[in-house]
């Protein structure tokens, strides 16, 4: 799959892992200038594929300092490469999740300090790079929101935003109370600095933050009110809702569907909305 340039400095790769939970393939997204010297970052190297990391490897370059590895959380098939890459690039690895970090020198004093807080920034030249804390799909899912030249922004959303569909919530690691949040605080980001482009961990591009971000809240808040009816009829448990609720659903995706499923129980019992 040939590199796709968004601008000169913002380059999708595509992994060839297409599948019912990762769409086309995972986005492997490689920020900054090769050849302007003020660094790239590689944000989800994606599966540890060689003709993948190769391509990657080939749109980074060599010239110009300050490389690094970024992954917007845990899941496989957007880290599976980042030590390959990372060790070919001589370069490190940062992440929310302190399994996932990684540094060419080694020592554990070295990944201590490649973690990916919110707010932390990164310099690329005219673009500047800066972690969003993005909790629910994981507890360790962050996205990335790119200052652009002519002061709007960008943002990177890993799994919380997808190009096509919804995202699943990971119970018990993901959260919906806390995804509901991020979604209510990447709105606000998106009306705050302007923000014209989403960049997904899977799918196309999304030219319509506000829009996209308003489907995902209400989404979210109508399967509530589908799974609060299904406890009404007498549906008890995870498995029960989804034969209901996400009856028209592939099959090859009904197990992400319980998840989602015991993650909105959850929400719904701490929230004193649900079956005790």
């Amino acid at each position: 799959m040939s590199a796709t340039r968004l601008a000169s400095d913002v380059v999708r790769l595509l992994a060839p892992n297409p599948g019912p939970m990762t769409l086309d393939g995972t986005n492997t997204w490689v920020i900054g200038d090769p050849h302007g010297g003020d660094g790239r970052v590689v944000v989800d190297p994606g599966p540890d594929d060689a003709g993948h990391l190769d391509r990657v490897a080939e749109v980074v370059g060599t010239d110009g300092p300050g490389v690094e590895i970024w992954v917007s959380h845990r899941h496989h098939d957007h880290t599976d490469g980042a030590q390959r890459l990372a060790r070919r690039l001589g370069c490190p690895v940062r992440a929310a999740d302190p399994a996932h970090r990684w540094s060419p020198r080694g020592a554990a004093v070295e990944t201590a300090g490649l973690d990916l807080a919110p707010g932390h920034r990164h310099a690329l030249g005219a673009l500047g790079l800066t972690v969003v804390g993005s909790p629910g799909h994981t507890s360790d899912s962050v996205s990335f929101l790119l200052d652009r030249p002519d002061d709007s922004a960008w943002l990177l959303t890993g799994d919380t935003v997808l190009g096509r569909g919804t995202t699943v919530i990971t119970h018990p690691d993901g959260d919906l109370g806390a995804y509901l949040d991020t979604l209510d605080r990447l709105r606000r980001l998106v009306d705050e600095r302007r923000v014209g482009r989403i960049l997904p961990g899977h799918g196309p591009v999304v030219d319509d933050p506000a829009a996209v971000l308003d489907q995902y809240a209400r989404h979210r808040r109508e399967r509530l009110d589908q799974v609060r009816a299904a406890l009404a009829a007498g549906d008890r448990d995870a498995a029960d809702v989804v034969r209901r609720v996400y009856a028209d659903v592939d099959p090859a995706v009904a197990a992400a569907a319980e998840q989602s499923v015991r993650a909105q129980l959850d929400y719904l019992v701490r929230t004193g909305d649900g079956p005790t």
